[in-house]
């Protein structure tokens, strides 16, 4: 084989060259079979690509999210877990809030699978709901009150939502008139308003709540536009979000003394991240309003306290637009879009470390993470209990180094689309015992079983992260 070597590396050709004999082998050994079901891969190469760089297994656990994080209130009840503004709540006030506010929700029918719909500003409360939702066993779904009120009474009308958690001016502001009739049983009086009812749910007991929640059940249900347009409600379930959180601990490791600075919107699913995740461990979570998350001066005043946050490129430059100089002692974490070399590089330069993070909402947030150097941006590897499968149109694998279709298994994928089973079957295909995520997305593995990401194999456009 003659080749430039301006443009080919010796292992890529010997590779091509070993893909080459392994074609010609498989040919006279099987010549019946179709061309698409030949294979470029020697066994070992199978054995790498589909065994070896999925090994990802590690212990599950059976503990629920809010269990978790009532075992953290036990170790440290006095440690303040959530600041807003002049606001704070320790683990202990944060927990027996969610609690009274958890049987207050099990008195109004709330069991496991019972959807309740979560409608508030940025606040301490909208941690307190979140939290009562999960304990009394039901399923959050997020509505973000900026959303324009036809998506709003949309996902209420096609979730069939019953119980809803909010605010008593954001029901004057959204009317909420869809909530009026679902199932011919009136909703009004399931419409609970966290300012205007609290003296009732005071009343209630501040003792943990009991739930026949398990692990399958679902924690929270998000609605998504994908590429359809019309958005579409995505369930994940608690073992789905355990494990996720669980993965991001094992190689974050944070401690009790991080603070993360969290500025994402409940309706895009991200925010799980920040807003679970340092309660799991007796850190604090520093919520800013929606002003100050899209105001690049305002949030600049916030950089310095902290030693994590989570955004995506477009909040990244929002702060570099306005002189942010760094913290060295930040873990940057950034998702949501796709990262650019330059960006890249200006973090790498104002923080301690920087993580890409890649992953659908229907494989549960996050589904792999890279730690960058100065030399490329990559989306890495599998997070715990995941596997990646890089496919051809034929679902066959391809070889090191070709662009296919990332499709994703394992512990985080979705229960699929709420009440969409044509979509969640179409997207969510067979797989030996168990089923994969189609993602659309176009990458290609390394030598060193890192996954670049090359673009979408679709129309989707993704602005700021939507």
């Amino acid at each position: 084989i003659e080749y430039s070597t301006d443009l080919f590396k010796t292992e890529t050709i010997t590779r091509m060259f070993q893909h080459f004999q392994q074609l010609l082998l498989e040919i006279i050994t099987n010549p019946q079979k179709r061309l698409s079901e030949l294979t470029l891969l020697s066994p070992t190469e199978q054995h790498q690509l589909l065994i070896e760089w999925n090994n990802t297994k590690t212990d599950e656990t059976l503990e629920l999210v809010h269990q978790l994080i009532e075992k953290q209130t036990q170790r440290t009840p006095n440690n303040i877990a959530v600041v807003c503004g002049n606001q704070k709540l320790t683990y202990q006030e944060l927990n027996q809030k969610a609690n009274q506010l958890a049987h207050y929700l099990q008195e109004q029918g709330v069991t496991p699978e019972t959807l309740v719909g979560i409608c508030v500003e940025r606040s301490l409360e909208m941690i307190v709901g979140l939290l009562a939702i999960i304990k009394a066993g039901g399923v959050y779904l997020p509505l973000d009150p900026t959303y324009p009120k036809e998506r709003l009474d949309y996902i209420i009308q096609d979730a069939q939502i019953s119980i809803l958690l909010t605010h008593s001016e954001i029901v004057k502001t959204q009317n909420f008139a869809s909530l009026q009739k679902i199932d011919d049983a009136s909703v009004a009086s399931h419409i609970i308003c966290l300012d205007r009812d609290w003296e009732l749910i005071n009343q209630e007991k501040p003792e943990n709540p009991h739930s026949s929640i398990t692990p399958e059940n679902l924690a929270y249900i998000i609605y998504t536009s994908g590429s359809t347009g019309k958005p579409k409600g995505v369930q994940i379930t608690q073992s789905a979000l355990v494990n996720f959180l669980q993965s991001m601990q094992d190689v974050l490791q944070l401690s009790s003394n991080d603070t993360l600075l969290s500025v994402t919107t409940l309706s895009f699913d991200i925010a799980a991240l920040e807003l679970y995740l340092p309660l799991l461990i007796g850190a604090k979570v520093v919520l800013v309003s929606r002003e100050i998350a899209s105001d690049g001066e305002q949030l600049l005043d916030k950089m310095n306290e902290i030693t994590i946050m989570q955004a995506t490129p477009a909040t990244w430059r929002l702060l570099l637009s306005v002189g942010w100089s760094g913290n060295k002692k930040l873990k940057i974490l950034c998702g949501g879009e796709a990262l650019d070399t330059q960006l890249a590089q200006q973090l790498l330069e104002r923080s301690q470390e920087v993580w890409n993070l890649y992953g659908p909402t229907e494989t549960t947030i996050w589904s792999s993470m890279y730690r960058l150097n100065s030399s490329s941006v990559l989306i890495g590897r599998p997070i715990a209990n995941t596997q990646f499968y890089v496919l051809d149109t034929h679902l066959q694998p391809v070889p090191i180094g070709v662009s296919g279709e990332l499709y994703i298994g394992g512990a985080g994928l979705a229960r699929g689309y709420y009440n969409r089973p044509d979509l969640t079957a179409e997207r969510f295909i067979p797989h030996q015992n168990s089923r994969l995520y189609k993602t659309g997305d176009l990458v290609r593995y390394l030598s060193d079983g890192n996954l670049e990401y090359l673009g979408r194999l679709d129309y989707q456009v993704k602005i700021r992260g939507f």
